[in-house]
């Protein structure tokens, strides 16, 4: 007999995996308006549509800054 090379697969697919989450929030946004906060000394600025809270320093102690609702939860 002359081995193809091709292998019998009989699996059926059914693991369960561990996996369904949708990352940070929930995958969703936090949408317009809000602050972002220094989780360090509790500066607040107004978020600015389109720029992400962590790529800003903190005016008064320059930490980085994040969402107020990730410090909320």
């Amino acid at each position: 007999m002359q081995n193809s090379g091709k292998g019998i697969n009989i699996g059926q697919g059914r693991g369960l995996g561990q996996g369904g989450g949708r990352g940070r929030n929930k995958g969703g946004a936090f949408g317009i308006g809000g602050d972002c906060v220094c989780a360090k000394c509790g500066a607040k600025i107004a978020h600015q549509t389109g720029e992400k809270c962590t790529n800003m320093k903190c005016p008064e102690c320059g930490h980085t800054m994040v969402r107020e609702e990730l410090l909320n939860k």
